[in-house]
């Protein structure tokens, strides 16, 4: 079989192609670090980096949603907090009033200051979050939570939790409302407050009033104990989520430095290798360029 000049030099020219082209791709991945560049590198690899990277991306969005839930429970703990402390306050004033030998102007100051502190428990159950939101009105957030312009405290949210999706089988109510956290369980804080503060104003003149008063501060301290117990079981769930906050986040710390290892064995260049295969490419290429350049030159005329 005769195989034409034109064949030789187009083959010799086609691989002298074929080996630049090679060179000049280990060359682009050098200078990218990337050995997968794009699908046509090694679709395979490609896909799987397209999907662990999307993996990843979730992950990372899972991790921001988990500082906006913290955030929010953070922010309801320092609120429950300062309840927990002023009803603290107020089962000792209970304690006090309960004292056989105070006169009733002793009582009425008692009253006075549960009052204070009736007024600090209606601000601090209509407190804001930093976006300006009633943060114990459910979904209506730009509604305050508690009333008194009737005389007594009335809620006027409603009983709705926002949730976030924390992780991909976790999603986390990281609200609170009013009605849970105030008047729960047949014990509405408020009316137990206000019901005390007219017991302590009402004077004392009988063997009758006296014992009206004995089990109607008696009722109030059970209903105070049982407001409190309340609030400090709120305060128990918001301890376990923000652990469990903790815990989520530091398995995505671990699953993000799994991705980033697979991604990176796929995708990035070892840098030894790739010098070693550059310079074995170069030589080839330059044999080969040599070897085409020889042939080209020969003629019949070099055999005479």
């Amino acid at each position: 079989m005769r195989i034409s000049t034109n064949t030789i030099y187009q083959s010799g020219t086609n691989r002298l192609m074929d080996l630049q082209n090679d060179l000049s791709k280990l060359q682009e991945q050098i200078s990218s670090g990337k050995k997968v560049r794009s699908p046509a590198d090694d679709p395979v690899a490609a896909a799987r980096v397209l999907e662990l990277t999307n993996a990843q991306n979730m992950n990372n969005t899972y991790t921001e949603t988990r500082k906006v839930a913290k955030t929010s429970l953070e922010t309801y703990e320092s609120s429950l907090t300062s309840i927990t402390n002023v009803i603290q306050d107020i089962q000792s004033s209970l304690v006090n009033a309960g004292n056989g030998s105070y006169t009733n102007d002793q009582r009425q100051i008692i009253a006075n200051e549960l009052q204070t502190r009736l007024d600090t428990l209606v601000g601090l159950s209509n407190t804001k979050d930093s976006q300006g939101n009633y943060m114990y009105s459910g979904y209506q957030t730009e509604t305050a939570p508690f009333d008194t312009s009737t005389g007594s405290v009335v809620f006027q949210g409603d009983s709705s939790k926002r949730a976030l999706q924390v992780d991909v089988r976790r999603q986390m109510q990281v609200t609170y409302t009013g009605d849970q956290v105030f008047q729960a369980n047949g014990n509405d804080l408020f009316a137990t407050l206000q019901d005390t503060i007219n017991l302590l104003n009402t004077p004392i003149t009988d063997d009758a009033s006296q014992q009206a008063f004995s089990s109607g501060l008696a009722d109030s301290i059970t209903k105070m104990q049982g407001s409190l117990n309340q609030v400090l079981s709120v305060r128990a769930d918001l301890g376990s989520k923000l652990n469990e906050l903790d815990t989520l986040d530091t398995t995505g710390s671990d699953m993000d430095l799994q991705y980033q290892t697979s991604i990176s064995n796929l995708q990035d260049l070892d840098y030894t290798e790739a010098l070693s295969d550059l310079a074995k490419k170069s030589t080839i290429l330059e044999a080969a360029q040599k070897s085409y350049v020889q042939t080209s030159q020969l003629s019949l005329f070099s055999f005479l």
